[in-house]
């Protein structure tokens, strides 16, 4: 899973997933993939053919701002692509490995959030869960002892049952993943977890192959908990500035609506072990502890 040639992989990915239909060239005759050629893509983007092919190998790492916009107007990249792309070609291969000092959480913010009454993670590049307040491991108790939410979603089986739109959360934890991936090539806990998964989950296998990219920002979710029952939350990432890769992920539901009773409920219930209680992230055994 691991890449010395990410902007190369991205472009010829995107390569794959454009049709001769959507950038107004006939489909005729055989290809062995339904997929733009080289080729094309050179023409369209107005480059060379020798030009273009040394991007996709890699022989070529330093692509001018007018080549990556005409591959974005090409492959039809929205935004959070188009960044991604431009990211890719400047960063290179010069990212250093993460500490393991980058999975600790400050005080001041699990002061903070064990302050509120809504639930509340605390997650690394990774889907780690680094920390949780009262009310956010009440809502995913469903995880048991597991602490990353990657293998949750992927290799438990009542996963698909508490996601209610399965489908769609996987794809955007992946599509997470491939960027952080992609932008992070030395992080060699992130390339584990995903080599372990993609071991046991043809899913994972499927959705990293395409190569989408997305930041998991914002989502609505429908919950099926075992104990509070269906629940509609609204999800909100945050960056957590001077804590590199670190997310602060928020779940609200509607004022006055079912979910919010049955979510007052469920926090209200008996205190039970859940997601990363048993060895907090704030507390020294989790802090000196390897997630994978």
């Amino acid at each position: 899973m691991h890449s010395v040639n990410p902007l190369g992989e991205f472009i010829r990915a995107r390569r794959a997933a454009t049709s001769p239909a959507q950038v107004g060239l006939p489909s005729e005759g055989l290809r062995r993939t339904s997929g733009l050629r080289r080729n094309e893509v050179a023409m369209l983007a107005g480059v060379s053919e020798g030009y273009y092919t040394r991007l996709e190998q890699g022989r070529e790492k330093r692509p001018s701002d007018q080549v990556l916009k005409a591959l974005t107007r090409v492959f039809g990249l929205d935004a959070e692509a188009a960044e991604h792309l431009h990211r890719l070609a400047q960063q290179g291969l010069r990212h250093r490995e993460p500490s393991p000092a980058e999975d600790r959480v400050a005080p001041h913010l699990l002061h903070l959030i064990d302050a509120w009454d809504t639930p509340a993670l605390i997650m690394s590049r990774r889907f780690d869960i680094l920390a949780a307040n009262g009310p956010g491991r009440a809502l995913f108790s469903v995880l048991g002892p597991e602490t990353n939410l990657t293998r949750f979603i992927f290799l438990d089986p009542s996963a698909r049952r508490f996601y209610q739109d399965w489908e769609a959360l996987a794809w955007t934890c992946v599509a997470s993943l491939r960027a952080t991936a992609s932008l992070h090539p030395r992080d060699r806990k992130l390339r584990a977890l995903v080599e372990q998964v993609s071991a046991q989950s043809k899913d994972l296998t499927r959705l990293w192959a395409r190569y989408d990219v997305r930041a998991k920002r914002h989502q609505i979710g429908w919950l099926l908990h075992p104990e509070a029952g269906p629940l509609e939350l609204t999800y909100q990432s945050f960056t957590i500035n001077g804590t590199p890769g670190h997310q602060l992920g928020t779940f609200q539901a509607e004022p006055g609506s079912q979910s919010e009773q049955a979510l007052r409920r469920l926090v209200a219930a008996p205190h039970r072990p859940a997601a990363g209680d048993e060895g907090r992230a704030d507390s020294p055994e989790a802090r000196d502890s390897d997630p994978l």
